[in-house]
């Protein structure tokens, strides 16, 4: 295996994690600014306010979006077994 197709499985591989994950970081993200601003305007300064809602927004988004991310993650793994043979030579 060269140098080419290693660095060719890493980049795949970072680019899936960022597939996956970016969803629920931003969504996250989204919401904790959301929260944040209604707490600035409102002067109440709860730090467990935020919890909640992006508990909430991460579970909808894992409703929403969690068979594509496992599906996605399932033909990665199985695209990995497949090289495997081909790694060994």
């Amino acid at each position: 295996m060269s140098i080419g197709e290693i660095t060719a499985l890493l980049r795949q591989g970072i680019l899936e994690v960022i597939i996956i994950a970016a969803p629920f970081l931003v969504s996250a993200l989204l919401v904790g600014l959301v929260v944040a601003i209604l707490q600035a305007s409102t002067s109440i300064q709860e730090q467990t306010l935020t919890f909640v809602p992006k508990l909430i927004a991460i579970l909808a988004v894992l409703a929403l979006l969690g068979s594509f991310m496992f599906s996605s993650l399932g033909e990665y793994t199985i695209n990995l077994f497949r090289q495997i043979p081909d790694m060994a030579r």
